[in-house]
């Protein structure tokens, strides 16, 4: 098996705003009582502050969990090469397009054009970041954040350096709800890096596995709220990552393959 180092996690849903948040609630613990009203979104404080009222949602979750992981990691954001991945990428923007195209084509916003783009949270991450790394768009629908973390984990050890990985989803609205479907807002993140650091929560073993599987089953009520969101196939993951329990697990990548992971202690 091929293994890596996690560097650095994040995690960001509407009722669990960051990792310190969710690692107890996925370890099942009780989740303490709120000290303010929950937000709505995240509002990442890399962007100013026009900016972060101009931006989607998914860019608003995406950069939220990047940063946090980045930070957490002690890498410099500048210098790591990123995958992004996401199933449906926004919803809401491509739906408002479908919708002002069919009845008022001329009052399309440009600004919220080139939001749709499937790589929209990426540019905005290494503008933010002043990154100029290679960055990847990515989506396989339900089995997106593993075949995300296979490029990532793939790029991770063919070039001997650290790796950003951001996985996000949103809510599927208007007629797109009816094809396909996504419940609330969800966004992860890792810092995969080739060697241990002093930042090192855990290790990770993988390999292909080259036979059909199933994802493994939810162990938390909150892991279990979120598993209507498209991303959810992540859960299981940040789920063991918040316990910190050596284990085995395989998260298919398609009907006829999966990523067999092994997470260590280190």
């Amino acid at each position: 098996m091929n293994h890596l180092f996690i560097d650095g996690v994040a995690f960001w849903a509407p009722a669990l705003p960051g990792w310190p948040v969710a690692g107890p609630a996925l370890r099942g613990q009780p989740a303490a009582a709120p000290a303010a009203a929950l937000p709505r979104r995240p509002a990442p404080q890399m962007l100013a502050a026009a900016e972060r009222r101009r931006a989607p949602d998914t860019v608003a979750l995406a950069l939220e969990v990047a940063a946090a992981a980045v930070l957490g990691s002690g890498h410099d954001p500048a210098h790591l090469p990123s995958v992004f991945v996401s199933a449906h990428g926004d919803l809401g923007v491509n739906d408002y397009l479908c919708s002002t195209l069919a009845t008022s084509p001329t009052l399309l916003s440009p600004t919220r054009f080139h939001n749709s783009v499937h790589n929209a949270a990426s540019g905005y991450w290494t503008m933010a970041a002043g990154c100029h790394q290679a960055s990847t768009a990515l989506t396989a629908f339900e089995w997106s954040f593993a075949n995300g973390l296979l490029s990532a984990a793939v790029q991770c050890a063919a070039d001997a350096r650290a790796v950003l990985l951001v996985g996000y989803d949103m809510a599927a609205t208007g007629a797109l709800a009816s094809v396909t479907r996504s419940d609330g807002l969800l966004a992860v993140a890792l810092v995969l890096s080739p060697t241990r650091s002093a930042h090192s929560s855990a290790r990770l073993d993988w390999a292909l596995h080259d036979a059909p599987a199933t994802a493994p089953a939810l162990q938390s009520a909150a892991a279990r709220a979120l598993a209507g969101n498209a991303m959810a196939d992540a859960l299981p993951l940040f789920e063991s990552l918040a316990r910190g329990a050596p284990g085995a697990m395989l998260l298919p990548l398609s009907a006829h393959q999966a990523l067999r992971l092994v997470l260590a202690a280190v």
